[in-house]
């Protein structure tokens, strides 16, 4: 029951006007999964960066189960199955994809240009649902959480993920 796993991969691109339907269109045809889009809370107002409530900021994508894991190996084979210390925290890691042209396999599409994205791997232990269900909520200790020294050993384990 102490063994970590993989919950889910998070894909998720930054984008506004037409820069973020070009977004859109990678997420969903890198996953075949309709892609979120996220906007700016309610009261979210930044004028620096010109940022309203409502207002489009990108897009993200959830996958889980195998479809995540066989994604996830393509995502690492872009990024030389490298990944910085830094990026590893309690319960996840990210990385970042500067050019989807750099994933094996991926052909260049004029509509979309050259884009990137982020990808974010959650971890999680047997027992967190506890946590997150509806009725009847309960307390999960700190315990319950995975390390980063967990992630980088699963990493190196499962998927020979080097971790600079």
């Amino acid at each position: 029951m102490k063994k970590p796993f993989i919950s889910k991969v998070v894909l998720s691109a930054g984008a506004t006007g037409p820069d973020l339907t070009k977004a859109h269109k990678l997420l969903e045809m890198l996953t075949s999964h309709k892609a979120q889009i996220i906007k700016a809370g309610p009261k979210r107002r930044i004028p620096e960066l010109g940022v309203k409530p409502g207002l489009e900021l990108g897009v993200r994508v959830t996958l889980r189960g195998e479809e995540a894991l066989r994604l996830l190996r393509r995502l690492l084979g872009a990024v030389e199955n490298a990944v910085s210390t830094k990026a590893v925290a309690e319960n996840h890691f990210s990385f970042g994809i500067e050019e989807y042209i750099d994933i094996p396999d991926m052909e260049y599409i004029r509509e979309i240009g050259i884009r990137g994205f982020n990808a974010t791997v959650v971890f999680e232990r047997p027992g967190l649902r506890v946590k997150h269900k509806k009725a009847k909520k309960g307390h999960v200790p700190r315990r319950q959480s995975v390390s980063a020294e967990e992630i980088i050993q699963l990493m190196g384990e499962t998927f020979k993920t080097r971790f600079i």
